[in-house]
Order: structure tokens, then C-alpha cells, then sequence
């Protein structure tokens, strides 16, 4: 009987104790708050931010040219120049390169030419450019050598690779300096057979050679690769060192000579970019050993720069930590000069300080907005995404909608600082399509575009993105080009697209429905029906992002646009990375998609509709597969003219062709900012300052106090549990006492319970 009494209230005893713990554990977790990231991490000097979606596709500086991409490339690869951090308009300036330098221009006998020459004269341009002294590399096992100076990783076996997944599982690591080279072994990579190469169109049109050298590089592939499986992951090194380029060559160590057939002047804003960032051959060979692509170790995982940081932790659709590169020049400092307006707003107070300022960037995955935000609020993140211009929008536009939210922002000293730049959003139509796209007649041609042009009226951007969608809004488009761009004419008095607007007291309506649905029934699909099957018109809309619940909204919206035509729209929603496979296919019909300029040119936007540039065809990034001999005659002669009277005119010529055409329903241009804690310094919004984290800085301490400002711990949960646990306790000690009291009266006699036999023994 005892047995099963001590067992009865050990139970009780083990419940009170189970309580207390429980209680002590939810007192550790309410006393730090519910912070996401490690304990005692917001008192160190690291950036925290988000990512959405999936992990980077390519981080390899030839193949990357997506804007998600570009927040760790841009960390990780220092290109030749780089744009002043402050100045505006924007204002080139040397980074890799020691400063920036103007071409030479020859004539077809190579004599040299006046920098006026009139661009028909020019047979080449030619860039020297002086390399920085004393760049070095981040540290990576593809450098590490043996005393006798031979390299320890370079001829592994799958076994000697084993189960490492990551550069810092190997023993040894080492560096060597930057070298014009290096610059050389980049341009020749994008004639590579192997990996995407997004601007090897545009690059082989003017680097001397380069298209050459593709059908050299493709024989050379060809030969290594003989009688290999076709799968196989891991290929032979393909050592571009071997075959010489005309268009880049190395004068000595520190001089890149780039050559130019014709005159190119948007060549210096490209040599902004990681695609002309120093790649050392020795990463590309390390990764091309047996066992790198199967264990996820390959540049677009594991880059190897030499920018302010530096890749330590893939974790894919989870988390990417960067550390500051121990081995980054000394010679990078903060700006002194910037905008009138940049002193107040106290961008300035960190004149000639070494760059960067931070240690670490730590970046996790974070798949709903909402959630995005709410880490914002409780100062989780220092800034939602790194990469985003429309944060500051949506912020601004809550506190718009909420008196207490406005009060709520404005005490916790959120910075939204705002912003117009160069950027646009659109929805394109991929011209191979048998529906939407050029057609194979010249009926078909003709019915196609009133399609087009029929879907592009009936969008009304106006409404969606001018009054419901504010906190990504922005205003109508009415052509490729956004303003702040020379040639464009968006948002200057009486200019308006003639196909989806007409002229209204002097300001652009879009126009009605009707002409729409006239259009419509022009095209061969009255009331949205095929007039000779009588069956329903049904697009496919390619949107690339997870549809969220914010992006839900979006979407029913457009879904509401095309039934105002009675067009039936299907979504097929992928990620980024899906969206890119599916377009290189071209298996895609109407896609939603946007661009943030590179440089500060119509070019670059252009280049987005130039046939060679066709996505499907060439993996460049015309997504519309839009090809019109016409706009591509026009796009070249662009291309080698500085501004003036007739590039304005080329512009406007470009501007007539797309309006007709309609390969975009042109969109709208949106409003740009950011959102930053107040412990984040010299936040300033850019679409072309890539590279921005080099810049910030971060008051940890600040960070803290705040932190447990805003989060206070919650502590009545562990009264409750405490109390529990003390009933337990004392319930547990009743219940022994009595049992203990009845036990001891049954032994004497006095008050003995009744016998519970019912044996019939008569012994």
C-alpha cells in the first residue's frame, strides 16, 4: 500500500516541479523578449535584415544580373568604378580601378582620333585603365599552397572533398593580390558554354573579339568534354588563361587595356557591375573538381571577392551571414562631399572614415510581408530588405491610414527617407507566343498587337497603382523610359502614350473601356471569345513571386482588368528562380516584371526590348522576345551617341514603335524609399548605389536599450505557474498527510477501513 501511495505522490511532487520549470523556461524566454536571432546578437556590430522567397540563384558575377542578387554581390565584388555614395545626378568614381578614365578613340588604320570624332569615324575605343595597388582577396582555400608553393586544393578527388559543404571546412586558407588579370579571366568567362552569361550579347556587339571567342570557347568545351556523361555535374577546368582575347588584355600588373569596336560610351557605366569584377582563376579551377556542384560548393554559392565582405554561412532559403573581409584595402573611405541636403539629414558626419563600418550581415529568410514588418516594429530588423525601394512607401502610407500608428512610428524614430529614381514595372507579352505574340502573317501581326494594345488600355494602372495599391504606387507610364533618364518625356506637360490615352484639358485619360473591347473585337475575339470557335479567350499571366497574401490582392485586381474585357485570366505564380527557367524556355504568355536601372542611361532600359538581347533565344534580358528590325536599327545608333539633339530624337523615334507595338503594357513608374531603425546611419535611397552596406552604420548599444524598450518581458504567465506549482506542492503534501494519518489508524484497529474479500475460505 505504501508503494502505491509513494508512486501517487511522487506524481504530484513530479507535476509541481514539471510546473516550476516550465515556468522558470517561459521566465528566460519572456526576460529576452522573443528576438529571432541569437542571444546577445543586438549588442554586436551586425546588420540585420531579411530576404523573401529563395536564396540567390547565381552569385557568380557573370551569371548574376537579378536584384536580389545584386545586395550580395554588390557586398562581395568590388567592379572597376562604382557611383558616388551622395552625389546627384549620379557621379561615376574608381573603386577597383585607381579613377576613371576617358577612351581613346581610333580610326579603322589606327590613328588616333579627337575625343570629338563624329562616332561613323571611330573604328575602336580604347580603355587603359590603372588597377589599385595592394587589393587582396577574401580568404578562401583555392589560394592556400604547400611550402613548396604548390596549391593544396587543386587536384582533389571525391574522396578528398568528402562531405565538406562549405570553404571553411577546409584546414588552410590564403589570398593573393588583385591583378589586372583577373579582370582579363572575367570578360573572357562570359563567352563560357556553361553558365548563364545574361549580357554576353551586349558585350560581344562591342568587345573586340568576344564573339569569336565564343565559337572558340565552344569547340575547346567540346573537347574536354568528350566522351563524358552529359549529366555530369562536375566538369573538367575550362581554363580561359589559354586562349587569348583581343578586347582585354593585361598590359602589366596593374594596367587592364579593353577594346571596343565602334564608340560605346555606356561601356564605362557596365564597368560598374560585377560583370567586370576580378574572378581569380584559382576559384574558378577549385570548384571544377570532382564533388564541389554535389556538396552545393560553387561560386554561385561561395563567391570569391575582393569587396568589403564575405560569404560564411549558405544556408539555402534560411539564413546568409557575411563577414567583413579581413583582407579589404585600406584605402576606402567615407564621403565628404555630397547633396546640400545631405548635412542636415547628418550623411556627412562620417567624412573620411575607413569603410565598412559593420562586421557582420546577417540575413534570414522571412516569407510574409507582415512578418517583415512586425520584426521591423520591434526592432528585430534593422531595415526590412536591403534591397527593396518601396519599404519606405508602405510605412509612410500606414502612418497616412492610422493616427496611432503615425504616433507609434514617429516615438520609436523609424527613418523612411524618400526618393524619386530610376525604375519601372510593367506587364509584358512574350512576342513568341501564338496568341499575344508577333504572329506569322501579316494578318496575324495585325491582330496580335490590337490584342495588345486592347489588354494594355483595359489595365488600369491609374487606379491600381495610383489609389488602391498606394504603398507600392506610383504613376502611370506612358513609355519604356522613366524620368531622370535623358530622352525620357514621362510626366512633362501634354505627353502621353496615343494608343492607351487620349489628351483631356491638356493631361492624359486613359481611354475607355469601349475602345478597348473595339480593339478587342479587331483582334478576332468580340466580347472575349474567338470569333470562329466561339470559345473564350484564356492568358496565362507568369507572375514571379509566391503569392502572399498582399500579392493576392494584386493579382485579383488584374484578374478584374481582363474580365472588364471578358478575357479569362489564369495566374501561374512561381518564384523568382521558377520564373527564370520558365522564360529561358519560353513558356511563358504574360509575365509581371520590372527593372531597376543599372546606369543612368535610356540604353538600359531599352535594352530590355532589343532583339539580340531576346531571352529564349540569346539568355539576354529582352523577356518580351520583342524583335522589330525598326526599334534594333534604332537601338544601335543609340548606343553610340552622347546626349544631345539627336539621341533626343532617336529616343522619341524608339518611344513611337513601342507605344504601337505594345510588347509592354507599360505600367507605372513608383515612388522610392527606405526604412531604417534609428540606430542606422547614412541610409540614403539609390536604385544605382548597389553596394549601400558598405556605407551604413550601426549603434549596437542603442539597439539594445531599445530592444528591451520595446519588448518588455511578460510576467504573468510566470505568476500563474508559480502559483500552480505551489497548489501542486501543497495539495500534494494534504494528500500524503492524510493517507499517512489513515495508514496508521488501520494498523492499530481504531477507524480500520472495512475487509474488501469475498473469499469463501472456510479455513
Amino acid at each position: 500500500m505504501r508503494g502505491v501511495l509513494g508512486a501517487a505522490v511522487w506524481r504530484w511532487v513530479v507535476l509541481g516541479v514539471q510546473a516550476t520549470m516550465a515556468a522558470a523556461a517561459l521566465a528566460s524566454l519572456t526576460a529576452c523578449g522573443n528576438s529571432p536571432f541569437p542571444l546577445g546578437a543586438e549588442k554586436e556590430n551586425t546588420l540585420f535584415y531579411a530576404f523573401e522567397e529563395r536564396s540567390p540563384r547565381y552569385l557568380d558575377p557573370v551569371a548574376s544580373y537579378s536584384n536580389p542578387e545584386s545586395a550580395f554581390t554588390m557586398a562581395i565584388y568590388e567592379p572597376l568604378y562604382g557611383y558616388h555614395y551622395l552625389k546627384r545626378p549620379y557621379e561615376l568614381e574608381g573603386k577597383a580601378a585607381a579613377k576613371v578614365v576617358k577612351p581613346r578613340y581610333l580610326d579603322a588604320a589606327g590613328h588616333e582620333l579627337p575625343a570629338d570624332a563624329a562616332a561613323e569615324h571611330i573604328a575602336e575605343s580604347v580603355y587603359d585603365i590603372p588597377i589599385r595597388h595592394g587589393m587582396r582577396y577574401a580568404p578562401h582555400p583555392a589560394f592556400a599552397k604547400d611550402a613548396q608553393g604548390q596549391y593544396l586544393y587543386h587536384h582533389m578527388t571525391r574522396a578528398q572533398v568528402g562531405e565538406k559543404h562549405s570553404p571553411w571546412e577546409f584546414e588552410h586558407t590564403d589570398t593573393r593580390e588583385v591583378e589586372a588579370e583577373d579582370f582579363v579571366y572575367t570578360l573572357k568567362r562570359h563567352a563560357t558554354t556553361r553558365i548563364e552569361a545574361p549580357v554576353f550579347a551586349v558585350f560581344a556587339e562591342y568587345v573586340l573579339g568576344l564573339k569569336d571567342y565564343a565559337e572558340l570557347i565552344k569547340k575547346e568545351d567540346a573537347k574536354l568534354l568528350a566522351g563524358l556523361p552529359e549529366d555530369l555535374q562536375d566538369k573538367p577546368f575550362l581554363d580561359f588563361r589559354k586562349w587569348p582575347l583581343a578586347g582585354a588584355q593585361a598590359l602589366d600588373k596593374y594596367t587592364l587595356r579593353v577594346r571596343l569596336k565602334g564608340k560605346y560610351p555606356q561601356w564605362n557605366y557596365w564597368m560598374a557591375l560585377p560583370f567586370v569584377a576580378p574572378l581569380p582563376w584559382e576559384a574558378d579551377a577549385f570548384y571544377s573538381q570532382p564533388g564541389m556542384t554535389e556538396n552545393g560548393l560553387s561560386l554561385n554559392q561561395w563567391p570569391v571577392g575582393s569587396g568589403p565582405f564575405m560569404m560564411t554561412t549558405f544556408e539555402r532559403d534560411r539564413l546568409h551571414v557575411m563577414k567583413r573581409n579581413p583582407n579589404y584595402r585600406a584605402d576606402d573611405f567615407y564621403p565628404c562631399e555630397g547633396q546640400p541636403e545631405d548635412k542636415a539629414a547628418g550623411l556627412l558626419d562620417d567624412c573620411g572614415k575607413r569603410l565598412p563600418f559593420i562586421d557582420t550581415l546577417y540575413v534570414q529568410m522571412e516569407k510574409e510581408k507582415e512578418g517583415r514588418k512586425g520584426k521591423f516594429r520591434q526592432g528585430y530588423l534593422d531595415m526590412p530588405e536591403i534591397e527593396r525601394p518601396e519599404w519606405g512607401v508602405d510605412f509612410r502610407n500606414d502612418m497616412e491610414e492610422s493616427d496611432a500608428v503615425k504616433q507609434e512610428y514617429e516615438a520609436r524614430g523609424f527613418q523612411f527617407p524618400l526618393s524619386t529614381d530610376i525604375t519601372n514595372w510593367y506587364v509584358g507579352f512574350n512576342m513568341l507566343d501564338p496568341v499575344v505574340g508577333t504572329g506569322g502573317t501579316p494578318e496575324e501581326v495585325i491582330k496580335h498587337r490590337k490584342l495588345r494594345q486592347a489588354v494594355s488600355i483595359a489595365i488600369d494602372w491609374e487606379e491600381g497603382y495610383g489609389r488602391i495599391f498606394k504603398h507600392k504606387g506610383g504613376v502611370a507610364a506612358m513609355g519604356p523610359i522613366p524620368p531622370g533618364v535623358f530622352g525620357s518625356h514621362e510626366g512633362q506637360p501634354g505627353f502621353y502614350n496615343p494608343v492607351t490615352h487620349k489628351l483631356v484639358d491638356g493631361k492624359p485619360v486613359r481611354r475607355s473601356i469601349e475602345d478597348a473591347k473595339q480593339l478587342l473585337a479587331e483582334a478576332g475575339y468580340p466580347g472575349g471569345r474567338d470569333a470562329i470557335t466561339g470559345k473564350p479567350l484564356v492568358l496565362n499571366y507568369d507572375f514571379q513571386r509566391v503569392v502572399t497574401p498582399e500579392f493576392k490582392a494584386e493579382n485579383d485586381w488584374m484578374v478584374r482588368q481582363f474580365a472588364k474585357l471578358g478575357i479569362q485570366l489564369e495566374i501561374r505564380a512561381t518564384d523568382f528562380n521558377q520564373f527564370q527557367d520558365k522564360t529561358l524556355k519560353g513558356k511563358h504568355q504574360l509575365f509581371w516584371a520590372g527593372w531597376l536601372a543599372d546606369y543612368p542611361d535610356a540604353e538600359n532600359f531599352l535594352f530590355l526590348l532589343y532583339g539580340p538581347n531576346a531571352k529564349s533565344k540569346t539568355q539576354g534580358e529582352n523577356t518580351a522576345n520583342y524583335e522589330n528590325p525598326a526599334f534594333d536599327k534604332l537601338f544601335r545608333e543609340l548606343q553610340s551617341l552622347d546626349d544631345g539633339p539627336r539621341k533626343q530624337q532617336v529616343v522619341d523615334e524608339i518611344y513611337k514603335i513601342t507605344q504601337e507595338d505594345a510588347p509592354w503594357s507599360f505600367g507605372y513608374i513608383p515612388w522610392g524609399g527606405l526604412a531604417f531603425q534609428p540606430w542606422v546611419h547614412n541610409g540614403k535611397p539609390s536604385i544605382l548605389v548597389r553596394d549601400m552596406v558598405r556605407y551604413y552604420r550601426v549603434d549596437p548599444a542603442m539597439r539594445a536599450k531599445l530592444q528591451a524598450e520595446w519588448n518588455h518581458p511578460i510576467y504573468w504567465p510566470l505568476a500563474l505557474l508559480a502559483l500552480l506549482a505551489v497548489a501542486l506542492a501543497w495539495v500534494a503534501r494534504r494528500s500524503f498527510k492524510a493517507r499517512e494519518l489513515a495508514t496508521a489508524r488501520g494498523t492499530t484497529g481504531e477507524g480500520a477501513a472495512p475487509s474488501l474479500s469475498t473469499s469463501s475460505n472456510p479455513g
